[in-house]
């Protein structure tokens, strides 16, 4: 079963992982030669870095720069933050948020970012400024991508504005599903996925957005990034497609930037901590285009738990 991740919206340049290393964060001063903020050094401010002075270090450093007073940042935190990023020996950025006015979502530790994000961010305080010195092994590696050269060593500031813990499930009231025409979803919340029962009846030709658990929390709207977990099935032979349940890893999807359409419009105006049922034809899936596993004109199956907003 392949991840569906990078179909469902569009991609951006640190939601790709690269190669695996051991390395450690130290938390220390900058010494000298790592790249300086020579304007825009308070948090919030777009920064302006320097190139790098002899060899990087090999190791992933971290520098906190200025420390927040908030939280410390745990694996399987959603997490926002700015961030402004370019290669040790230059002094264009390749990727910045600033630009973009948009802070970037992720779940720290959930392999959305590179391994020296992951490694670097735990355990800073949510308010912080932290630059990061990422050796190419916790970074894009010998393959680069896109303006990154292989082997390149980057330098991040990032800004740590906002941290939510994430439950395990969704919680709220069962909501009675007596339609024998749409899936049935379980409504245990020991965090597993859910069962979901397909009928063999033909797929509705509108979308489906039930509540299964309808929790009391608050209203999701479309400028909100949401903390999820799911899994996605075809309709047709009840064939799972995708699940975050197997890697033990939630998602989470900036609406803005979701492009499945039915996946959307299923889950704006939904309740945070609700699980959610969506039956989403093909005209709001993948249409006509066959993807990975889901053959052309497929109605796709979803039960969601929506576990936070960003």
């Amino acid at each position: 079963m392949r991840r569906l991740a990078g179909l469902l919206v569009v991609p951006l340049l640190l939601l790709s992982t690269a190669a695996c290393g051991d390395d450690k964060a130290s938390d220390s001063a900058s010494p000298k030669g790592d790249p300086a903020i020579t304007a825009g050094a308070k948090f919030g401010e777009k920064p302006t870095l320097a190139k790098g002075e002899g060899d990087p270090p090999k190791e992933l450093k971290t520098d906190v720069i200025s420390e927040g007073d908030g939280a410390k940042l745990k694996n399987g935190d959603a997490i926002q933050v700015n961030y402004l990023g370019q290669a040790w020996d230059s002094t264009k950025p390749f990727d910045n948020s600033f630009d973009r006015k948009q802070p970037f979502d992720l779940t720290l530790g959930a392999g959305m970012v590179i391994q020296g994000w992951d490694k670097g961010l735990v355990g800073q305080k949510v308010g912080s400024r932290v630059q990061l010195v990422i050796p190419p092994e916790l970074g894009y590696g010998a393959q680069g991508q896109g303006d990154i050269k292989p082997n390149a060593t980057l330098v991040f500031v990032v800004d740590v504005v906002k941290a939510t813990q994430i439950p395990t499930s969704a919680k709220g009231t069962s909501v009675a599903q007596d339609n024998i025409d749409l899936p049935k979803v379980g409504t245990k919340t020991d965090g597993k996925a859910p069962s979901v029962t397909i009928p063999k009846s033909d797929p509705p030709k509108k979308l489906v957005s039930n509540y299964v658990l309808e929790s009391d929390g608050a209203v999701i709207k479309e400028t909100d990034s949401v903390v999820v977990n799911y899994v996605g099935l075809l309709w047709k032979g009840s064939k799972p497609f995708d699940s975050t349940y197997q890697t033990g890893k939630t998602q989470t999807f900036p609406l803005a930037q979701v492009t499945l359409k039915g996946l959307k419009t299923g889950l704006v105006g939904k309740k945070v901590g609700s699980r959610v049922l969506l039956v989403i034809p093909p005209d709001q899936a993948f249409g006509n285009e066959a993807q990975q596993s889901i053959p052309a004109k497929s109605t796709l199956v979803f039960a969601v738990d929506l576990l936070a907003k960003m």
